[in-house]
C-alpha cells in the first residue's frame, strides 16, 4: 500500500462565467461537502491567483485556483491507523461497533485517536481516495457499542433525514443501581443546557423534549439490567432520564448523586452504557437493516459478578 501524502494538490482554471469560488471549487469536486470546501478556502489550503480569498470571491476569466486537499479534514479527521471493529461496510455506508474509551470525533483539546482518524485511515487504505467521515449520531467516549458512517454526502443526507423523523431505531443496555420495580415504562422529561451550571445539561422546564422507553431485561439483588430506547437524541438523555428515576447507570460520574457501593468497590471511573442494537433504512436501497454488538468483555463480566 502506497503511503498516504500529507496531502494532494490541484490547479485549476477559472472560465468566462464569474463563479463564486466556493461554487466552482464544489463544481469540480462534487464528493466533497461544500462546508469542508468553505472551510479550506477560510483556512489557506485554496489560493486564487497565489492569494488567500473569500468564499464569495467572483473568478474573473483565467483566474488561477490552486487547492490542497487532505486525506480528510486535517484539523478533524488525519488518517491514523486504529484498528475498527467492522461489522458492515458498501459503497454507502460503514457500521462499526465502538470501543468503550474511544472518543467519536476531534475535539478542541484532542485531535488525534478517534474513531473519525480511524475511519479516514480506513477509507484511504481501501478506497486509494480522499474520503471524509460523515457522522450522523455520537456516542460519548465511554459508551460503546454500534454507529454508523456516512461514506458520501447523499448517504450523509438520507440517513440524517431518517434520524430526524425518528425512523432509526437505537437500542441500549445499561446496568443500574437499585432493583427497578415496573417491567417497563416511558420517561418523558425535557432536557436543556445551563452553561454556568454543573452538569450543564440537565432536566428543565424549557428545556428540549426528551423521551425515552425501558424495559427490565434482569433483576439483581440491588441492581437491574435495563434496555433503554431513546425516541429523541438529547445529549446524555439515557444517562440524565435513568437519575431521573432514581436509577443512575451504573459508573456514572456525573449524574449518580450517591457513589454505589458496587462502583466504589470496582472502582469505576465511568458509565456502563452499551449501544447494543440499530436499525434503519439503507439510504440507497430502502431495505432495512439492523446490526447488533455483543456487550463488551468488561461489562459481561461485571453483570456475571452481580448477585
Amino acid at each position: 500500500m502506497a503511503e498516504i501524502p500529507d496531502c494532494l494538490s490541484y490547479q485549476l482554471e477559472a472560465g468566462a462565467d464569474k463563479p463564486r469560488l466556493d461554487e466552482f471549487v464544489a463544481s469540480k469536486f462534487p464528493k466533497i461537502s461544500l462546508t469542508r470546501i468553505r472551510r479550506l478556502i477560510s483556512e489557506g489550503d485554496v489560493l486564487v491567483d497565489g492569494e488567500k480569498s473569500f468564499k464569495g470571491t467572483r473568478l474573473h476569466d483565467g483566474a488561477k485556483v490552486s487547492l490542497k486537499l487532505f486525506p480528510a479534514d486535517k484539523s478533524s479527521a488525519t488518517p491514523e491507523p486504529i484498528p475498527l471493529d467492522i461489522l458492515y461496510e458498501d459503497d454507502h455506508l460503514i457500521v462499526v461497533n465502538k470501543p468503550a474509551g474511544l472518543l467519536v470525533h476531534p475535539s478542541r483539546w484532542e485531535k488525534s485517536g478517534t474513531l473519525t482518524n480511524g475511519l479516514a485511515y480506513h477509507f484511504w487504505q481501501t478506497g486509494g481516495a480522499p474520503l471524509r467521515p460523515g457522522l450522523i449520531h455520537r456516542l460519548d467516549r465511554h459508551t460503546s457499542g454500534v454507529i454508523v458512517v456516512a461514506k458520501t454526502p447523499r448517504a450523509h443526507r438520507t440517513l440524517a433525514k431518517h434520524f430526524r423523523l425518528r425512523w432509526v431505531k437505537k437500542f441500549y443496555l445499561a446496568p443500574v443501581s437499585g432493583v427497578v420495580e415496573g417491567d417497563n415504562g416511558e420517561i418523558i422529561a425535557p432536557i436543556g443546557h445551563q452553561p454556568n451550571e454543573w452538569p450543564r445539561w440537565k432536566v428543565m422546564d424549557d428545556g428540549k423534549e426528551a423521551h425515552t422507553r425501558f424495559r427490565v431485561t434482569r433483576r439483581f439483588a440491588a441492581h437491574t439490567l435495563l434496555e433503554l430506547e431513546p425516541l429523541t437524541g438529547r445529549t446524555h438523555q439515557l444517562r440524565i432520564h435513568c437519575k431521573l428515576i432514581g436509577h443512575p447507570i451504573l459508573g456514572d460520574p456525573i449524574y449518580a448523586e450517591q457513589v454505589d457501593p458496587l462502583v466504589e468497590k470496582l472502582r469505576l471511573k465511568y458509565q456502563l452504557l452499551h449501544a447494543f442494537r440499530l436499525s434503519f433504512r439503507h439510504p440507497a436501497t430502502g431495505v432495512e437493516l439492523e446490526f447488533q454488538a455483543p456487550m463488551p468483555q468488561a461489562m459481561r463480566e461485571l453483570i456475571e459478578k452481580l448477585d
